[in-house]
């Protein structure tokens, strides 16, 4: 999908990662999966190295970055470190074999917590099967040498310049067709997830990616799970806390699609007012920050609560008659603000859905339904969550089997 609005010129939202140019170093602000907000000097370039203990193996070539050694495919050649995490560290690279930019993810040793190992093979399960322009697309994962004895898992996905958590933060001004555009995009994605039966569970700016001219692409689907899932996978850990909806923080079983509506509401609020609308230190401050805002609940807004000790700690908070939007956000556009109003209600049977969000007038201008087709069939996600580390190795490796077709030929010769 071409980009309605290029507001930017080329590479104004790469400036906010690189710098100067002309400079030998890298001045990298903080990434996904980074909390400290100190930016840090580091060598621009990947550095290319022998292989460990002399002996490389075949097809794969080796370099160090922050420290760290990728072992990749020849045909990749890695330009510079640009984000790290929990998850591990990602670079740019070119694709030599078509001349692409893409992102090179190494997972580190993900077999050292079965719970992570779980959350990549779910990750990338439902990767293969996602195709939307404004969901990111994983174009490869390498094949590791041993089959039965890999530690890293490698993820090469379309080459982003940002994220939306980072141009929230940084001093570029940002227009009401910036916002409309960027809510649009998201909105869009997130239907096409929900119309495949999935929800995404995590969504917040830093799992936006952004480039410089404002296309926007959902990414990070560990958490995800599609809509009718039940038990455990749906009451385990769900949404950073300041993104989480009421259901969620009031520890509600049977939630659904409109606790990423929520999530998208949060994002828009903060993107209004360049900061987070409600960010609580702990879940009872959430719930408080949520009510002072939204104002004090009726009983048909409680109805919900299926859980008698959630329901009595609303009632108990002291009576508040709310905070207007409008003067949250005095510069926002009336539709702005009326859509923002319908995505944020406490009760998520009354929330709006995303269908209905896109149908808004606020997004008339963008919104062409015809444009938007669902997904064409809904994803299964169903994984043992007790499967052992052996079982998920060979399920992972089933799955980077689906990349490389002469790799599977040869293993079913």
């Amino acid at each position: 999908m071409p980009s309605r609005f290029p507001f930017l010129s080329p590479g104004c939202f790469i400036r906010l990662l690189s710098g100067s140019a002309s400079s030998d170093l890298l001045l990298l602000l903080p990434r996904r999966g980074q909390s400290a907000p100190r930016a840090r000097v580091l060598l621009k370039m990947a550095m290319m190295v022998d292989p460990p203990n002399g002996t490389g193996n075949h097809g794969k070539h080796y370099y160090t970055m922050w420290q760290t050694m990728f072992e990749i495919d020849t045909k990749y050649v890695p330009i510079k470190p640009i984000g790290r995490g929990a998850y591990g560290i990602v670079c740019s690279s070119t694709n030599q074999e078509n001349n692409e930019k893409v992102a090179i993810k190494k997972i580190n040793n993900v077999f050292d917590n079965r719970v992570d190992a779980l959350r990549t093979l779910r990750e990338l399960k439902l990767l293969r099967h996602l195709r939307h322009e404004n969901v990111i697309a994983l174009k490869d994962i390498m094949m590791p040498v041993h089959r039965r004895s890999f530690k890293d898992v490698y993820l090469v996905s379309e080459l982003m310049d940002t994220d939306l958590h980072q141009i929230i933060k940084s001093s570029q001004p940002l227009s009401n067709d910036h916002c409309q555009y960027f809510l649009f995009q998201l909105l869009r994605g997130l239907k096409y997830l929900h119309s495949a039966g999935i929800l995404h569970r995590d969504l917040k700016p830093g799992n936006l990616l952004v480039n410089a001219n404002c296309d926007l692409k959902i990414c990070d689907f560990g958490l995800a799970r599609t809509n009718n899932t039940k038990g455990q996978f749906m009451t385990e850990y769900v949404v950073t806390r300041w993104y989480r909806a009421p259901e969620l923080l009031l520890c509600c079983d049977n939630y659904g699609t409109s606790i990423d509506v929520w999530s998208v509401g949060c994002i828009f609020a903060e993107l209004l007012g360049r900061k987070p609308i409600f960010p609580g230190t702990e879940c009872l401050n959430q719930l408080k920050l949520i009510v002072n805002v939204l104002g004090t609940m009726s009983e048909n807004d409680l109805e919900f609560i299926d859980n008698p000790k959630a329901r009595k700690y609303i009632k108990s908070l002291p009576y508040t008659p709310g905070t207007p939007l409008t003067s949250m956000y005095p510069q926002a556009h009336p539709l702005a603000i009326d859509l923002l109003q319908k995505m944020l209600v406490f009760d998520p049977s009354k929330r709006i859905s995303v269908t209905e969000a896109l149908e808004h007038p606020y997004m008339s201008p963008l919104y062409d339904p015809s444009a938007n087709p669902p997904a064409q069939v809904p994803i299964d996600l169903d994984i043992d969550e007790n499967l052992g580390v052996e079982m998920i190795r060979e399920m992972l490796w089933q799955e980077m089997l689906q990349y490389h077709p002469e790799a599977a030929r040869m293993v079913n010769m």
